[in-house]
């Protein structure tokens, strides 16, 4: 304090005071302070709490809103925030691979509240798995009012990063084990996550093939279409040595904020208000651009819906030379709506496509809007909140198929399962949770796991080994992971009828070494094989086998079984030790692969 002080008054402090001071601070040998009347004494680590072990690859980073980081009306930009969850994202990744990483993409982020002026911003970033040389990196968003307390969730969302050596190489990079129950899931639904981004361009040219070719302009009472070309932006910048990294490369988060700008801008020219950001599609970096490199940003309104429009906006870059092509960068789609008073979204004003291109990107905003709501309202919502039988669709099968497995691997990767039975090396456990009753069942077979994933993933065999099938037949061939079949049931219902089913059945190998096969199976409603009087309409929710290699020619082979209501008797009657039916079913199965594993290496051998 006395050292403050004479700082304060510009007294010269001599310096045998401020050696002593420095090395005071330094840890050294130093006299007790005085304290004042009825102060305790701090003891060395009384203050520090044992916490659990964190993820080392997790980040936090807390941000006060400032009035700099704001919009017209006080709240923080989506510019700003996309930028700080760009930032905690990479240092994350950057952690885990021990190199420079840059952003490869953003999956789809949906924005739920807005922020304000002196609120603060909480982001946390840990790296979900790792895969070659690319990770997947989980961000969680909230705010918190720091006069109430409250704390809200604004946002979550996925990036994939990319680990850089010298010169640009890639790395390859160490595998993560996750740890708790929640990275587990995590790192085992990464996987299929990013089989999903693989496939996204294919899953739009599906659904674009099968829709009608002819643009049909929606009719609006009281409002004339409004030219597309009015909506147009194109807009300069120049990267400066702020806007990259320690490798000349410019940040992500600031291409991506760029291209927000220039895309809140086109909403505006269409609908003369400001628009409010709703949710981006995902951002996906086509290749880097570096410290002067001009970027060219480019925005269109593509289609304006009833209550809201997506604006297409694109990123290109080039050096001083104007003569060298442009290169393509990054392309996204941002959807905006415009709120009244009442925070309600308003009715928007028609867009008129101009010929040609514009036609095309018209149809594709239609053709994406459909896919934004399969992959919102079937991916992005909780296990309990999906339906038993959800209608299957060529346009949202990518996307039913993705919730089919990454259920099955939420399943697996739960904590509490309960030995409940054992029966020679047939185990049974139990998991109870607050909606739910599940069971697994599993033991070890002298099959290598390919052998049983095949045969276990044909459920027209499955009447060979469970006497409750009585058929399955493969409706319907999706592509070479994904199968629909009819599932016809000895078992009879309440109305004294054989049960059915329609089950969509979907197969994933290995993604990396430890990850199990997996045959995942899901009830879906089929147009063509509606419910019929003959039978009674059996569901399932979650259900399939993971089998996993213990050695050359061992594996274990387990079943798992999220029990619906009609399911459940049968399920605790096992539980409780009043029957052996799935023990002996068990067995059963262990026999079926037995003696079909050597025909299904003859015929391997053959083709």
């Amino acid at each position: 304090r006395c050292l403050l002080k004479m700082v304060k008054e510009n007294i010269v402090v001599p310096e045998e005071i401020l050696s002593f001071c420095c090395n005071g601070l330094q840890g050294s040998t130093s006299p007790p302070c005085a304290r004042e009347p009825g102060e305790r004494e701090e003891v060395p680590g009384a203050m520090a709490s044992p916490s659990p072990a964190r993820n080392p690859t997790e980040v936090q980073m807390s941000q006060l809103v400032l009035p700099c980081h704001t919009n017209h009306r006080g709240e923080l930009s989506t510019a700003q925030l996309l930028k700080w969850i760009d930032t905690a994202a990479c240092l994350s990744a950057e952690r885990h691979a021990g190199c420079p990483c840059v952003t490869a993409s953003m999956d789809d982020i949906y924005f739920e509240h807005t922020i304000s002026v002196g609120q603060v911003v909480n982001i946390k970033a840990k790296v979900n798995r790792a895969f070659n040389s690319s990770m997947e990196v989980g961000i969680q968003v909230s705010y918190e009012d720091l006069c109430s307390g409250k704390h809200c969730s604004i946002c979550k969302a996925y990036a994939t990063f990319v680990a850089q050596g010298p010169c640009g190489s890639k790395v390859k990079l160490k595998p993560l084990t996750p740890q708790t129950e929640e990275e587990k899931i995590e790192h085992s639904i990464a996987a299929e996550r990013r089989r999903m981004r693989l496939v996204n361009k294919d899953t739009l040219k599906d659904l674009l093939t099968r829709c009608p070719r002819e643009t049909e302009l929606e009719t609006r009472d009281g409002s004339a279409a409004v030219p597309a070309e009015k909506t147009r932006v194109e807009s300069v910048e120049l990267v400066l040595p702020p806007h990259a990294n320690h490798q000349g490369n410019t940040f992500g988060g600031q291409i991506m904020a760029w291209m927000e700008n220039v895309a809140t801008i086109a909403a505006s020219r269409l609908c003369h208000a400001h628009p409010t950001l709703r949710a981006i599609e995902m951002f996906h970096f086509r290749g880097p651009s570096q410290v002067g490199d001009r970027l060219v940003l480019k925005a269109i309104v593509n289609n304006a819906f009833k209550n809201s429009m997506e604006v297409g906006v694109c990123a290109e870059a080039y050096g001083q030379e104007m003569s060298v092509s442009r290169r393509h960068i990054n392309s996204a789609f941002m959807t905006f709506v415009v709120l009244d008073q009442e925070g309600r979204p308003r009715t928007l004003p028609m867009v008129a496509p101009e010929p040609g291109d514009g036609e095309r990107r018209y149809r594709e905003a239609s053709a994406r809007k459909k896919i934004r709501l399969d992959r919102k309202y079937v991916v992005s919502c909780k296990q309990t909140e999906v339906p038993l039988s959800v209608p299957w669709d060529q346009s949202n099968k990518v996307y039913l198929s993705y919730n089919n497995v990454s259920a099955l691997k939420t399943l697996v990767a739960k904590a509490n399962w309960t030995l409940a039975r054992e029966k020679e090396k047939v185990r049974m456990y139990t998991l109870e949770e607050d909606k739910f009753l599940s069971f697994r069942i599993e033991m070890s077979v002298r099959i290598t796991a390919g052998q049983a994933f095949s045969l276990l993933s044909d459920l027209r065999r499955r009447h060979e080994w469970d006497s409750h099938y009585a058929s399955a037949e493969l409706v319907q061939q999706v592509d070479d992971d994904d199968m629909i079949y009819h599932v016809v049931s000895q078992t009879l219902s309440r109305e004294n009828k054989p049960q059915d089913f329609v089950i969509l059945a979907s197969r994933r190998k290995p993604c990396s070494k430890g990850d199990p096969y997996v045959v995942a199976f899901r009830s879906v409603t089929l147009p063509t094989h509606p419910a019929s009087a003959s039978f009674t309409r059996g569901e399932t929710l979650c259900s399939g086998f993971c089998i996993w290699p213990e050695s050359e020619d061992m594996s274990k082979v387990a079943y798992y079984n999220q029990a619906t209501p009609g399911y459940l008797n049968y399920v605790t009657t096992n539980v409780a030790g009043l029957s052996s039916n799935f023990c002996a079913t068990f067995e059963a199965c262990e026999k079926f692969l037995l003696k079909n594993k050597e025909d299904l290496i003859m015929r391997l051998q053959d083709l």
